[in-house]
Parts: C-alpha cells; sequence; structure tokens
C-alpha cells in the first residue's frame, strides 16, 4: 500500500512540474510527427524504415555481444545517417515542406472560390471525361489544390478560361495544337494546357499504364493535387491522389470522387452525396 502511495506521490510531482509550454511543446512535436508519418505512409518509404530500425537493432545487439568491429563500422555508417536520410527522402521531404509553406492560411488572406463555381467545374470535367471516355480520347487534367503548381504551368499554354465542356472537348481532340500534355485547373478555372507533368519514379506499377497515368501519379506524389486521366487504349477513368491510383472509375463514383476531393466544404459535399 505504501509503495502504490509512492508512485501516486511521484506521479503527481511530475505533473505539477509540467506547464502550459510543456503540453504546447509536446503537442507541436506529436503534429509534426503526425505529418511526417501521413507524407511518408503514402510512399515506399516504408521499407527503408524498416531497413534503418535493422541496422540500428543489430548496432545495439553487437554492442551488448561485443562485436566490436561490426558495431565501429556501422556507428560510422549511422554518422551519416543524415545525409542519407536526406538522399532518399527528399522527394518526401520537399512534398512536407511545401505543405507546410502552401497556402494553408488562405483563407485569412486569400477569397473564398464561390461555391457555384467549383460546381460548374466539377459537372463540367465529368460530362467531358465520360464522354471522351465512350471516344477512347486520351485526357490529363490536374485540379491545383494547396501547393501551387506555378513550375509545372510555365511548361504549358496559358488559357484562363471558365471550365466548360466544350473547351475541354476542344483541347484534348486528337491533333490539336494543345491536346498533349494536361489541363490545369485552379481554383474551378483553367490557367493553362499542354503542361508537362513529372512521371513517377515507382517501378511497380502495371504494364498497361502508360505515361498519361505515370505523370498522374507523379505529380499526386509531389503535391496534394487531384490527377484526372482518361486512356486512350481502354476508356476508363482513372484519378490519382497522394500517389495511388484509382483506376476503372464509373461515371457516378467519379463524380462522387471529385466532390469529395474538391468540393466547397464539407457540409456542400455531404448533400451532394446524399442526393445521389
Amino acid at each position: 500500500m505504501d509503495a502504490t502511495r509512492e508512485v501516486i506521490r511521484s506521479m503527481l510531482n511530475v505533473l505539477n512540474m509540467i506547464s502550459l509550454w510543456d503540453v504546447l511543446d509536446i503537442l507541436i512535436i506529436a503534429y509534426l510527427i503526425y505529418r511526417v508519418i501521413s507524407v511518408l505512409r503514402k510512399t515506399n518509404a516504408a521499407s527503408v524504415i524498416k531497413g534503418i530500425m535493422l541496422v540500428l537493432a543489430v548496432m545495439w545487439l553487437s554492442s551488448l555481444l561485443h562485436l566490436n568491429v561490426i558495431n565501429y563500422l556501422l556507428g560510422q555508417t549511422m554518422k551519416l545517417g543524415l545525409l542519407v536520410f536526406i538522399i532518399l527522402f527528399q522527394p518526401e521531404i520537399r512534398r512536407l515542406l511545401e505543405q507546410v509553406g502552401s497556402s494553408k492560411l488562405g483563407f485569412l488572406f486569400g477569397r473564398k472560390v464561390p461555391d457555384t463555381r467549383i460546381n460548374q467545374c466539377i459537372n463540367a470535367v465529368v460530362s467531358a471525361c465520360t464522354e471522351m471516355a465512350k471516344k477512347r480520347i486520351g485526357v490529363l487534367i490536374v485540379f491545383e489544390r494547396d501547393i501551387r503548381l506555378d513550375d509545372t504551368i510555365q511548361t504549358g499554354t496559358r488559357v484562363d478560361a471558365e471550365v466548360s465542356y466544350e473547351l475541354l472537348t476542344n483541347i484534348f481532340y486528337p491533333n490539336t495544337p494543345l491536346h498533349d500534355g494536361a489541363v490545369i485547373i485552379r481554383n474551378g478555372r483553367i490557367v493553362a494546357a499542354s503542361c508537362m507533368l513529372p512521371l513517377t519514379t515507382k517501378t511497380n506499377l502495371s504494364r498497361d499504364l502508360g505515361m498519361r497515368h505515370r505523370a498522374s501519379i507523379g505529380v499526386s506524389e509531389i503535391t496534394d493535387a487531384v490527377a484526372v486521366t482518361v486512356s486512350e487504349e481502354t476508356g476508363s477513368i482513372s484519378v490519382a491522389i497522394g500517389g495511388m491510383l484509382k483506376r476503372h472509375l464509373s461515371q457516378e463514383t467519379f463524380e462522387k470522387l471529385l466532390r469529395l476531393e474538391l468540393g466547397p466544404d464539407e457540409k456542400s459535399r455531404r448533400a451532394v452525396l446524399q442526393r445521389k
């Protein structure tokens, strides 16, 4: 009984030493760790992290068993761990920094995009992609979100026009000047067409995925964009988000997915889904 009281007394003493700033410090660190894990778990970094943990376990075991040569070599290797980490996770670190420096606080300084514009944009994209999928016309459309795509936009042709069924079908019609490359949509408007996107570095993709699919996965890996692809070979509609490709979407599923990811707010997105 006395031991239990002593443990409780020690815990209370520790809690009395914790200030509000300590709690805030812990919460910030926990959030940063969560953000890093959430970025890494969407990539192939998990295997590399397991390898690093295995090396650390071997170091501890070699020290415990007095395997001095192995422990020395591993210790020298881990001294370069920070540099190796930066090289291995360069795309993930870049994406995390872009998210931190992006317009997450845009609602404090920028103007809100009208709900009607977003809805009209989604309706036009769904209609155009559905029609072009029937005709097996290749399509690549990228919706910019928090991370800006200024570098990608510079590789294409400026358009600055409202999103419409007619404009999209004309842009991607075969052999027209702008049909190659991607259309970039920002705040419900087409800002550029015929843009070049980075290709994914993944090697475990299906062989039937063409350049458009690999480009859509690539841009979704390094940004938070939503990339839509229509296959020329099969006419199937796909959406890439966070480096993951959702394939063979029906028109209904395609529209639901866009509204979930791009809808103006949670309330309106739920209302749309309930009407379906």
